[in-house]
């Protein structure tokens, strides 16, 4: 189904082409709902005119939209090719990763996309607008499903399995955004059902590599866009607003429905402010604060039991049972970030302070928004479990988790771009027992003890023409500490060459 529906899309987009007159979580999506004073694009005359100029597959204020990113990379310590995680290579160091590899490396830059947006004038300053879009594995058609990707790997042992990682794309054919609403210039835009959280909007603007899986750690990983779980990157039932006044920008976003409703949380909310602010000629520094709070948030992950590492976290044969968990807690969020343009170039940084709560509703059992269906303690009836009580239980404290970074993008011409950036995380250590409380640690024993990540990446990309452009970086990723406990090694270097069109 997958297939044939990523297939019916593209044959949309020809038809479109060849008869217009007048689309550890993580793709790249309009960040703001279009406003009704946006201009026409240039619509496609022929499917010739679609390939090699930047025309659009447009018609009365619809367009379908895309991106195909194809690419090819060697890791130091990877893991094998996977098509239905989102990332679908191990460009970051993750548990699963062990031996040097060339592999496949699809969405390196962005996630491949297809999707269909609009604004239709309804009277006055007021716009309907809507989007509905959906990433894939570009070599197998497969729909974006990092739960799934998961799943597939529950009782696998550790060194067999996959490029497998958690996001919030699911496997929906509306995996991405899936909202409709009414915008105004003067009013603002109020948008409804599925759609970005306003920390993963906040990632595309704000990181130099715009939530690039291939080179980008907050981009890989969803911790930072999904306040804290990359499961709560996006909500399928949600109200958002944004207003601008001036320079100045507000915005707040409200998830309504729980998991019954395709949500990896019983309920979220985030505020915004912001602005863009000249200070002198043409340079601009963007700024932007985000607060968020999200209710029995998801963390879906494979548990490998009480007995399967050493006394140093290192894992052991036989690498099992690999049991399918979901870590529920209440996670609170504050994110600053900022950016400076000038002439060609731009410089980027970013910070978050994460805090892990126990959950408000502790679950007994629930289906995920892959339709898993995962049960507490039921390890032998289907290989699942729920933890309820990963922080503040049991002698354990509330974890605390910060991430940072800075970079920058220099335009050496309008079409040749050279992107650097570094990440860092620091968990602080939350380790303790029932009968005797906190008990700090630094080294990789227990995934509760303190630790530190860190990612450095470069890369160009060249625009060779209107919609294409190819790209070579590398990125290097590092994990000390309790964040590195239960992984095979503790470093990657990931090279990474592709291509990609955008229409």
């Amino acid at each position: 189904m997958a297939k044939l529906g990523i297939c019916a899309a593209f044959l949309l987009a020809v038809v479109g082409a060849s008869g217009a007159s007048e689309a550890w979580a993580a793709d790249v999506t309009p960040t703001k709902a279009p406003a009704a004073s946006a201009m026409t694009p240039r619509p496609c005359t022929d499917p010739s005119d679609f390939v090699t100029t930047n025309c659009q597959l447009t018609w009365e204020g619809i367009t379908v939209f895309g991106i195909i990113d194809t690419g090819f990379g060697w890791q130091s310590h990877g893991a094998s090719f996977d098509p239905r995680s989102a990332v679908a290579a191990s460009y970051l160091i993750q548990k699963q990763n062990r031996l040097a590899t060339w592999t496949l490396a699809p969405n390196a830059l962005s996630n491949s996309t297809i999707g269909i947006k609009g604004t239709r004038p309804i009277g006055e300053d007021f716009s309907f607008v809507f989007d509905l879009d959906a990433g894939f594995d570009p070599y197998s058609l497969r729909f974006s499903n990092g739960p799934g990707s998961i799943a597939a790997n529950a009782g696998v042992p550790q060194n067999l399995q996959t490029a497998y990682s958690d996001s919030s794309r699911a496997g929906q054919w509306y995996n991405g955004q899936g909202y409709v609403g009414v915008s105004s210039p003067t009013y603002g835009t109020l948008t409804l059902f599925r759609q970005n959280s306003l920390t993963l909007d906040a990632v595309f603007d704000y990181d130099p590599f715009g939530a690039s899986y291939g080179f980008s750690a907050i981009g890989f990983q969803g911790i930072t866009c999904g306040g804290g779980n990359t499961e709560n990157c996006r909500h399928s039932t949600s109200v958002k607003y944004r207003y601008n006044f001036n320079h100045f920008r507000a915005a707040a976003l409200w998830q309504f429905g729980g998991y019954d409703e395709n949500n990896a949380s019983t309920g979220a909310y985030q505020f915004q402010l912001g602005g863009d602010i000249p200070i002198r000629g043409n340079d601009v520094l963007s700024v932007d604060a985000i607060y968020s709070h999200v209710k029995n948030s998801v963390s879906l992950a494979l548990a490998s039991g009480a007995n399967a590492n050493n006394a140093f976290g290192a894992p052991i044969p036989p690498f099992l049972p690999q049991t399918l968990t979901a870590t529920i807690s209440d996670n609170t969020a504050a994110m600053l970030v900022a950016r400076y343009t000038t002439k060609s170039l731009k410089l980027y940084a970013g910070y978050e302070y994460i805090r892990y709560e126990p959950p408000s509703n502790p679950q007994v059992a629930f289906t995920d928004i892959a339709g898993n269906f995962l049960c507490q303690g039921c390890d032998a009836l289907n290989n699942t479990n729920i933890n309820n009580a990963a922080f503040g239980v049991g002698g354990l404290g509330n974890k605390t988790f910060q991430v940072m970074w800075a970079g920058a993008k220099y335009s050496i011409t309008d079409d040749l771009d050279v992107i650097g950036a570094y990440y860092h995380y620091i968990q602080d250590s939350f380790f303790g027992t029932a009968a005797r409380g906190p008990a700090f640690c630094s080294s990789s024993e227990h995934p509760q003890c303190a630790g530190t990540f860190d990612a450095i990446s470069t890369a160009v990309d060249w625009r060779f023409a209107p919609k294409w452009d190819t790209y070579v970086g590398v990125m290097f990723t590092q994990v000390n500490g309790g964040l590195g406990f239960g992984f095979f090694e503790h470093s990657n270097v990931a090279t990474t060459a592709g291509l990609r069109f955008r229409f």
